[in-house]
C-alpha cells in the first residue's frame, strides 16, 4: 500500500491519538522546561501548515511548517509512529515538508530537537537531509537539553 501526505487538521479525531503519543514521548524524554512541542490547538494556529502521512486509513506520521517570517520557517512536531519506523517514512515526510517550505517561499528551515538518546535517530535524519547545527533562533534560548539545526532552502 502506498502512503499519502496531505494537509490536515491537528484537531481531527483521527490525528489526536498520534499527537497525544508524540506529546507523551516529548514530556517523558525531556525536562519540562525543555519541552517545546505544541499542543493540538497551537498547531492549528494561523501560520502553521500541518500535514499527516497516511497509509490507507492509518495515520502513521505528522509534521508541521511554522512561519517565523517571510523567509524563515520552523519544522514542528515531526513524528512517525514507532510501529512504522524503519521503512523510510520519516525521510519521505521530511522531504515533503522541505518541499512545502520551499513552495511557500521560505529560504531557511530550522528546528529544535532534544539531546537525549531517544532523539539520536531524528538528529541523524536531519543531518542526512543537510541540516546543520545552529544557535537558538526565534524565541528559543540556550538550553543544554535542546539541539538546534537549520537548512538553507535557497
Amino acid at each position: 500500500m502506498s502512503v499519502e501526505i496531505r494537509i490536515d487538521s491537528p484537531l481531527s479525531a483521527e490525528v489526536l491519538p498520534l499527537l497525544r503519543r508524540h506529546l507523551d514521548l516529548m514530556w517523558a524524554s525531556s525536562p519540562p522546561e525543555s519541552v517545546h512541542a505544541l499542543d493540538p490547538s497551537e498547531l492549528a494556529a494561523p501560520g502553521i501548515d500541518f500535514f499527516t502521512l497516511r497509509e490507507g486509513a492509518a495515520v502513521l506520521g505528522m509534521g508541521a511548517v511554522k512561519k517565523i517570517d517571510a523567509d524563515h520557517a520552523e519544522l514542528k512536531s515531526m513524528h512517525i509512529v514507532a510501529e512504522a519506523r524503519g521503512r523510510g517514512l520519516a525521510r519521505v515526510l521530511l522531504d515533503h515538508l522541505m518541499a512545502q517550505a520551499r513552495a511557500r517561499g521560505y529560504t531557511r528551515l530550522s528546528l529544535e530537537t532534544g539531546v537525549e538518546d531517544v532523539f539520536t535517530p531524528a538528529r541523524a535524519l536531519y543531518a542526512a537531509a543537510g541540516f546543520v547545527q545552529c544557535p537558538p533562533f526565534e524565541g528559543y534560548h540556550d538550553d543544554p537539553n535542546s539541539f538546534f539545526m537549520t537548512l538553507s532552502l535557497a
